[in-house]
């Protein structure tokens, strides 16, 4: 089988500038929360030299999230019944899709149903974030999902006392199905290959928005302890996952 790995040449410009309005509702139901993430930037120079997370964080980076280099370093344990690591190593990469604008995100084995808003940057440039717990939002300077790179869908896991579109994003396992439906009526079929919780100050900006060798789609939300004082929440929760395919209909 041909290999899935990380392209290390012609990375994305990248800069570790988080997300503004981050932990504005605190949920006593999960210790995971609003969506957060570092996002493009016009600078390589600014990326931070250690890209590793902390060693308070509950899952360690992988080098790469290619399956062949480290598959499911951290992750919980794979039911036999959704994929195991050999597998998910295994399997083919699809063909990307061409671009079409994502209209609808689907998790079933989450329950998340959402359409998607999308997001640019503030001026201060960092990343707009959904204004309620729902919808979910796509960031229009990233591929859309299905074409060649990594795709980015953030979202809240609670707003106002209210459970967001990401509120089990924690608890997604390794094999789960995301489908994205498109403008074009085509919907963009991924496999989720793991998940892991960085610590703000050492999110793997390379690793979460470089440019990719095959059709990628990240989930971002927020995670780990609430800061009061800060009204944000310390960490970053990052599902990975790659195409399949195309639905067929």
């Amino acid at each position: 089988m041909k290999a899935r790995i990380a392209v290390g040449t012609a990375v994305t410009a990248l800069a570790a500038v988080f997300v503004a309005g981050c932990g504005t509702s605190h949920s006593t139901k999960s210790a995971v929360a609003p969506s957060v993430a570092p996002v493009p930037s016009s600078a390589v120079a600014s990326v931070p030299a250690s890209s590793a997370p902390a060693s308070s964080a509950p899952a360690s980076a992988p080098v790469s999230d290619s399956p062949m280099d480290s598959v499911l370093p951290s992750a919980p344990d794979v039911p036999s019944s959704v994929a195991t690591a050999a597998e998910l190593a295994n399997l083919p990469i699809a063909k990307p899709m061409s671009k079409s604008i994502p209209v609808r995100v689907q998790v079933p084995s989450i329950g998340v149903d959402s359409t998607l808003m999308d997001l640019g940057l503030l001026a201060d440039g960092s990343l707009q974030v959904p204004p309620a717990a729902f919808p979910a939002g796509w960031y229009t300077g990233a591929p859309t999902p299905g074409q060649l790179g990594p795709a980015i869908i953030v979202g809240h896991i609670d707003w106002a006392g209210v459970d967001g579109v990401f509120y089990r994003l924690h608890s997604l396992l390794p094999g789960a199905e995301i489908d994205v439906t498109r403008a074009d009526g085509s919907t963009a079929v991924f496999r989720v290959l793991s998940v892991h919780e960085y610590a703000k100050d050492a999110f793997p900006t390379k690793l979460v928005y470089g440019n990719t060798a095959y059709s990628a789609l990240r989930l971002i939300t927020c995670g780990g302890a609430f800061n009061t004082k800060a009204h944000s929440y310390e960490d970053d929760i990052v599902a990975y996952a790659e195409l399949v395919g195309p639905a067929v209909t």
